[in-house]
């Protein structure tokens, strides 16, 4: 939610991620992404490989709010936007039996900014499991072969999330969803430049290093976050 500057936003965060996967020692490898011609993405899909990614990364699913100045902006306003993000497990083969009967495989040309083609072949898939109506597109690879396989990578851990989802209703759990609209009310994390502040908003945790954040060092919000997860799981237990 917000134009260009919510674009902008979504590959400053995706850089954030990059560099925090670099000072772990993890494997980052783009799936999908529409880069918009202001800068950043509309959306990008990525995945992460290394030890206990996910353990790591779980809890930056949701709605994370931006207050700057853009640069576009003349005036001087601050403006709020808002990029969501959605973390998954990769799935394990066993967990999910994808039945390949179930899976539309179509074939079209990779695109860049603005829908400019930028090659001939029809290298980019998008496969679709016809049965939950989940598509998912993957175009960055060098070769059709490579893309159809992190596609159907990608299509088995949303799969395992959906599966996993109807799981928890028909026990009847409440779930918070993980991405939810956008909306800046169901923010989980505001980053505030001009305050170089970022506050998380589940733990009430504020750090003033807002551009050493940015540049992937988010150890301390991670471990945090962490601590208050598995306290509050204890406390459950208790109960």
């Amino acid at each position: 939610a917000g134009g260009d500057e919510a674009n902008i936003f979504a590959g400053d965060l995706f850089r954030m991620y990059f560099k925090y996967a670099e000072s772990k020692g993890w494997k980052i490898e783009v799936v999908d992404s529409l880069p918009c011609e202001a800068g950043g993405y509309a959306q990008i899909s990525f995945m992460v490989t290394g030890d206990s990614v996910y353990s790591f990364l779980k809890y930056e699913s949701g709605s994370h709010r931006v207050q700057r100045v853009p640069t576009t902006e003349s005036a001087g306003r601050i403006h709020t936007s808002t990029s969501t993000v959605l973390v998954m497990p990769e799935a394990d083969e066993l967990e999910v039996n994808l039945d390949m009967n179930d899976v539309r495989i179509d074939t079209f040309c990779a695109s860049g900014p603005g829908g400019q083609c930028v090659n001939t072949t029809k290298s980019a898939i998008r496969v679709t499991h016809i049965p939950t109506g989940i598509v998912v597109s993957c175009q960055d690879g060098k070769s059709q072969h490579e893309n159809k396989a992190s596609a159907l990578k990608v299509l088995q851990a949303r799969l395992y999330d959906h599966m996993l989802l109807q799981k928890q209703e028909a026990e009847g759990a409440e779930r918070l969803a993980k991405v939810g609209h956008g909306d800046r009310s169901e923010k989980i994390r505001t980053y505030n430049y001009p305050q170089s502040r970022v506050t998380d908003h589940r733990i009430n945790m504020t750090l003033y290093s807002l551009e050493n954040f940015m540049n992937g060092d988010i150890g301390e919000m991670v471990e945090a976050l962490t601590v208050a997860d598995q306290q509050a799981r204890l406390a459950e237990i208790q109960e």
